[in-house]
């Protein structure tokens, strides 16, 4: 089982970025997939999760309205969509699957497998 994240890169504040999260021997849409972010020197962050045929969407509050989660089933891709990137969105992100498929969790604990990250750095 293996995930790997990409798209991360440095933008301008405002500027957009596309992460995706693609999985290698097993079947994305069988998980719920979430997105997590640590910044240096803080603790990791739950920021966005889509359970199995998108029955449940979370988004924490300081991305709503700016990101958004979506599945690509033909590309067993999960995409995480960033506009109106701000200095303080700046971290690592980090993509993971949870066998409890129909449901959402923004812990980490509740997550079976996790990719390496990808940097993201929002800076003029």
């Amino acid at each position: 089982v293996q995930l790997v994240e990409s798209g991360g890169g440095l933008v301008q504040p405002g500027g957009s970025l596309r992460l995706s999260c693609t999985a290698s021997r097993f079947t994305l849409d069988d998980y719920a997939i979430g997105w997590f972010r640590q910044a240096p020197g803080k603790e990791r962050e739950g920021i966005s999760c889509i359970s199995r045929y998108a029955s449940s969407i979370y988004y924490t509050d300081s991305v709503k309205g700016r990101f958004t989660i979506s599945g690509d089933n033909a590309k067993n891709t999960v995409y995480l969509q960033m506009n109106s990137l701000k200095p303080e969105d700046t971290a690592v992100y980090y993509c993971a699957a949870r066998r409890l498929r129909y449901h959402c969790s923004r812990y980490g604990s509740e997550y079976d497998y996790w990719g390496q990250g990808t940097q993201v750095t929002v800076s003029s």
